[in-house]
């Protein structure tokens, strides 16, 4: 008997607002701006990327090449997106690590 697998894809569990949210702050908590990079871009894609473009006021392959592997966007994009996609981005005091 065989197993059959497929590629697991993060965007099939993004299917609700506490669900997005809690993946956005794990992934700001790293604070690796490729992988934070990578996380808006699969929210968007899980939102459906044209829709988000258009909400941002960006082309549909703006938005693919900014959020891509190689893409390096600019902070205004982010924001314009983050926005889009019905989140703001906050600030909060850093909390010291325990010694």
């Amino acid at each position: 008997m065989t197993i059959e697998t497929k590629k697991w894809d993060v965007t099939e569990h993004l299917d609700t607002e506490e669900r997005i949210a809690l993946f956005l702050e794990a992934v700001f908590e790293d604070g690796d701006p490729a992988t934070i990079t990578a996380a808006i871009g699969e929210v968007a894609r899980a939102r459906g990327m044209t829709q988000i473009a258009r909400e941002a006021g960006l082309s549909r392959e703006n938005l693919y090449r900014a959020l891509s592997e190689d893409g390096n966007p600019e902070f205004g994009t982010i924001l314009k997106v983050v926005k889009a996609l019905g989140f703001d981005l906050s600030v909060s005091p850093h909390k010291p690590s325990a010694a």
